[in-house]
């Protein structure tokens, strides 16, 4: 399978998140991620930009009644960078998720810059 974007972790968070779930929600994570890094144009049931929040975006994951978010941004286009999961108890996404991804975000690109 041909990829046209690769999907790269930023710190831990991405894998602390991971390690938590059980096994058959990790693989349907992988999944997920997966058809986001081979996809040309990836379905919003499984990558959607959160509203209100400029190049963030939430990778879904579902597995029966249950729901996870990670959340992720792109670089350069064709990278994207995951960081935060949470699972979803609610049908609002709770706003300190939101805010840790959006602090995460700004972190990468200010280590970027030195």
């Amino acid at each position: 399978m041909n990829k046209v974007r690769e999907v790269i972790a930023y710190k831990h968070y991405f894998e602390e998140f991971l390690l938590k779930q059980p096994t058959k929600v990790q693989n349907k994570i992988y999944k997920v991620l997966e058809i986001i890094e081979t996809y040309e144009r990836v379905p919003s049931t499984y990558l959607k930009a959160i509203v209100g929040v400029k190049g963030l975006y939430e990778a879904r994951i579902k597995l029966g009644s249950n729901i996870w978010r990670v959340f992720c941004f792109f670089d350069k286009g064709k990278l994207i960078i995951l960081l935060n999961g949470f699972t979803k108890k609610t049908q609002k996404t709770p706003k300190k998720e939101i805010d840790k991804a959006i602090n995460l975000m700004n972190s990468y690109y200010e280590n970027k810059r030195k």
